[in-house]
């Protein structure tokens, strides 16, 4: 069996230079030495290595206070708050969204602007984005940012390692290439799922203790989107489309959906769906806060839709939860805000349908509303721009050679 070809040194500095700033990410600020115990290189490898992150500024030193030690305190290094950031977007169904987020996963900048009643063709949309971007690269630079990575989150599926929307039905896109529509001067562009992104920022920064390093998020707007993390890594399937759960069908012979189909998840639980069958009005900016507060008033006709949408979101998932055997299920987007009437339904249907053992005995799913609520699949994007700025650091830039002595 051929081996593969040995790393360049470019190529391996490359990597040791990402493994330091993953280390920092992960549990800085750190000393010197305990970067170098944590990625297993010598201390002089390190320092070489730190030196070449502070010219890049991507890294800083910070001298910490006395602790009461005899002898001279060491630095600790951490990411930068200043420099390369990350740039998050997100196209929603009646929202655009952007952000700036620094290399120690800070939010420094956001703007918002609703989309209500507006064109949703793709120039449009992405001319509106573009003026957005703009703002924030202003927005960024006066607090010293500058932005090396961007990542778009859309409401569709996208073409596996491309910029391409293949179909994102309720925009009513289909094959719109982002590469080619978005502004210059941002760095590499990234498209993805917004369910996808969603769930990388619940790994990424979801705040559990422990962390779950194999769950499955589900995200609603309009649409229902799924997203499985196993093993700490996001499962795409073969063409990037996994996680379609929307059109997982609970009712057979149900409701006629827009896919063809009929009785899919999408037509009980997509807050539309859920917004008529509770008879609040379905206009974007009031529809899932009027809903929440019917639910809290304790109006029968919204609980009974809510408890009703709990109980297929359940149906859905019980195939996907015997299947792939998560730790976790965690509900984001707009169904985040109903938690309190959606997830008691939800979880009684799953402890129905699924056997979780543990020990030896059956013993309930965790399942637990996003912290993030809306806001996850924009802060997924801003997180997965900061990676990839951690994962291939931009070199510093070379210094300048004093002119040479002319000849006497």
């Amino acid at each position: 069996m051929a081996q593969p070809a040995p790393q360049s040194q470019a190529e391996m500095r490359q990597r040791n230079l990402s493994r330091v700033l993953h280390a920092l990410a992960a549990e800085g600020p750190l000393s010197r030495a305990t970067v170098a115990t944590r990625i297993g290189l010598t201390r002089a490898a390190v320092s070489t290595l730190v030196d070449e992150l502070l010219r890049a500024g991507l890294v800083t030193e910070q001298r910490p206070g006395r602790s009461g030690t005899v002898g001279r305190p060491g630095t600790a290094l951490l990411l930068a708050d200043r420099g390369p950031c990350g740039f998050g977007a997100e196209i929603g169904v009646d929202r655009l969204a952007v952000c700036a987020m620094d290399l120690r996963g800070a939010v420094r900048a956001r703007i918002s602007r609703s989309t209500r009643g507006l064109d949703t063709g793709p120039e449009a949309v992405l001319g509106r984005l573009g003026e957005l971007l703009h703002r924030l690269i202003e927005e960024a630079a006066a607090l010293g940012l500058q932005p090396h990575r961007v990542t778009v989150a859309v409401p569709g599926l996208v073409a596996r390692s491309a910029a391409t929307v293949m179909h994102a039905p309720n925009l009513g896109w289909r094959d719109v290439d982002l590469g080619g529509l978005m502004p210059a001067g941002l760095g590499p562009l990234t498209v993805d799922n917004e369910a996808n992104l969603g769930a990388l920022a619940e790994l990424w920064a979801g705040g559990h203790s422990p962390a779950p390093d194999s769950f499955i998020h589900v995200s609603a707007e309009i649409g229902i989107g799924a997203a499985v993390i196993v093993d700490g890594e996001l499962l795409r399937g073969a063409h990037g489309f996994a996680g379609e759960l929307g059109h997982v069908p609970v009712q057979p012979d149900g409701r006629d959906c827009s896919c063809g189909g009929r009785g899919c998840l999408e037509t009980y639980a997509g807050t539309e769906a859920l917004l008529r069958a509770a008879g609040v009005d379905p206009d974007p900016g009031v529809r899932v806060d009027a809903l929440s507060s019917r639910c809290t008033e304790g109006d029968a006709t919204a609980l009974r839709a809510v408890r009703q949408a709990g109980t297929a979101l359940g149906v859905a998932l019980s195939g996907a939860v015997n299947l792939l055997d998560p730790r976790q299920v965690v509900v984001g987007g707009a169904l985040a805000r109903l938690a309190p009437w959606l997830l008691p339904p939800l979880r009684s249907e799953l402890t129905r349908r699924t056997a979780v053992a543990e020990g030896g005995r059956p013993t309930p799913l965790p399942v637990t509303a996003s912290r993030f609520g809306q806001d996850g699949p924009l802060l997924g994007a801003a997180h997965s721009a900061v990676r990839g700025v951690l994962d291939a650091p931009p070199r510093p830039a070379p210094q300048a050679r004093p002119a040479a002595a002319g000849r006497r």
